[in-house]
């Protein structure tokens, strides 16, 4: 398994770590591996734009569009 090594960390970065990994009942390298591990999972902003360019263009009808506004004023 690979390390990370976090160097000149914000004391109070730290406490407010440990404190949150204390209130799951995990050590800190437990919280901050599924900490870390869950940011891994979600795409960042740029990563999904990419992919969402990626995709083929999807047609709407234009009664549906004009519908969904309709809708929208009338608070449905």
């Amino acid at each position: 398994m690979p390390n990370v090594l976090i160097r000149d960390l914000d004391p109070a970065v730290h406490s407010v770590l440990s404190a949150r990994a204390e209130a799951r009942g995990q050590s800190l390298q437990q919280y901050l591996t599924a900490e870390l591990t869950h940011l891994a999972e979600r795409p960042t902003l740029t990563e999904a734009l990419t992919e969402l360019s990626q995709r083929p263009p999807r047609h709407v009808p234009r009664e549906a569009i004009l519908k969904a506004i309709r809708d929208g004023r009338r608070g449905r």
